[in-house]
């Protein structure tokens, strides 16, 4: 089939790479030029395991093609997925702007039948006024469905290949018939297309993250009442876990949840809610919790050496990135942090796998970049870890020791036993264990 992916971001370049590599002809657009010429040479803007393999085989075999004509792309093509940014707007709704604008131009230029897929996360009605500005600048036929992407960073190019479901929501049984024959081949596992109405599919994408941002702060306040309680939050997690009603995943109590979804979508949920006088009081706490969440290993450092002043000291940061596997540091637990340290005097040291140049956007002049994780603990007073990358799940805890002026630990994501601190003599903060 004839695909033509609109917007070389994450979701893009993940879907159509994806779709290439199942034997589709697929062309992905993006007006920016040096984007372009980065990907046709095989450079590729966003760090995702796999994907760089993907795209360099995909192009050199022509399944996969880039430009920054969008006529070609809508008129050579027969599904025109729209995957541009809709990032949060000043009163917490989604911006639209990118997603309109496609939409006009795709209008313009199509030369006949066309299936326009909103694959970027949009509020629920977008459809509508997609259908309504294309309807403005085309005599064609074409249909709008919805086709919401949920991929996890770190894991996106198996999450689209072996998707758990496939979400079509669509008006039209010839879309529909069309979307689930170009998704077919990636759930021959059995897992489900499930075609539902557009506007149930739009609200699907919200319903699934906004829950599971729900579990995260209802596990991270769970953790911090540990704290108060003198209870073990790793325990409390291992009871709950068992529970098939409840489940294991999502239990991991931390320094709060970050990314391109969790907090975006969460916001335009609740803007949408407040449109139609539906609040949704506790989707409301979940983004409160959350904001909190993320000064909680500030405040034990504060507390720790009594005073918020942090002139003369000097921390080693592991992880800057809101989670391992991915270069991503929108709404990264690690930025509020480091800023509040900064502000109080400290000098910071940091390292990440990935995320190092990504980063600069935030921390540039506020921080110092070393070249690997023992490297930030040279003469440090504590270390911090803030990222649960593989990397940093079994380090040398001697050499941990030696580099420290102190043996001093701040663990933002629980991954270090507290009786193993103990016995190697390291002072060991978490969330929520002891």
């Amino acid at each position: 089939m004839k695909v033509c992916v609109v917007g070389t971001g994450y979701v893009g370049l993940v879907a159509g790479t994806c779709f290439a590599e199942y034997g589709n002809d697929v062309i992905c657009i993006d007006k920016d030029e040096k984007k372009i010429t980065d990907l046709k040479k095989g450079i590729i803007p966003i760090y995702e395991p796999g994907l760089s393999e993907l795209v360099e085989r995909n192009y050199k075999e022509g399944r996969l093609k880039f430009s920054t004509s969008l006529k070609d792309g809508v008129e050579s093509s027969e599904f025109v997925f729209i995957a541009v940014g809709t990032p949060t707007s000043d009163n917490g709704s989604a911006d639209l702007r990118f997603v309109f604008a496609v939409a006009e131009e795709v209008g313009k230029t199509m030369n006949g039948y066309k299936i326009i897929v909103d694959k970027s996360t949009v509020p629920v009605g977008t459809a509508d006024k997609v259908k309504e500005i294309v309807s403005k600048n085309t005599k064609h036929p074409f249909d709008v469905v919805s086709n919401p992407e949920f991929l996890k960073e770190g894991a996106a190019i198996e999450d689209f290949m072996r998707p758990e479901r496939v979400v079509i929501g669509a008006e039209s049984e010839n879309a529909a018939k069309k979307m689930s024959e170009l998704y077919s081949p990636f759930v021959l596992n059995g897992n489900p297309i499930i075609t539902m109405s557009i506007r149930s599919a739009e609200l699907t994408k919200y319903a699934c993250n906004a829950f599971l941002a729900t579990k995260i702060s209802f596990v991270n306040e769970i953790a911090n009442l540990c704290d108060a309680l003198g209870a073990n939050y790793d325990d409390v997690r291992k009871g709950m876990g068992t529970d098939s009603r409840i489940g294991r995943q999502f239990l991991y109590a931390g320094i709060g949840y970050g990314g391109s979804c969790f907090p975006k979508d969460v916001r335009a949920l609740l803007r949408t809610a407040e449109e139609v006088n539906a609040p949704m009081h506790i989707i409301q706490s979940v983004e409160d919790v959350n904001e909190k969440q993320k000064t909680r290993l500030t405040d034990k450092i504060f507390e720790h050496f009594k005073s918020t002043d942090m002139k003369g000291k000097t921390f080693g940061i592991w992880g800057l990135s809101f989670k391992p596997g991915t270069d991503d540091m929108r709404e990264a637990p690690s930025i509020p942090l480091i800023y509040e340290l900064h502000k109080n005097g400290a000098k910071i040291q940091v390292f990440d796998p990935a995320a190092m140049e990504t980063s600069k956007y935030y921390f540039d002049g506020k921080v110092e970049y070393k070249k690997d994780a023992y490297g930030t603990l040279e003469g440090a007073d504590a270390m911090l870890l803030l990222t649960e990358w593989r990397e940093f799940r079994e380090p040398d805890f001697n050499k941990i020791k030696s580099l420290l002026k102190s043996p001093l630990i701040f663990d933002g994501r629980n991954q270090y036993k507290p009786s193993l601190m103990n016995e190697l003599g390291f002072t060991y903060y978490s969330i929520g264990n002891r």
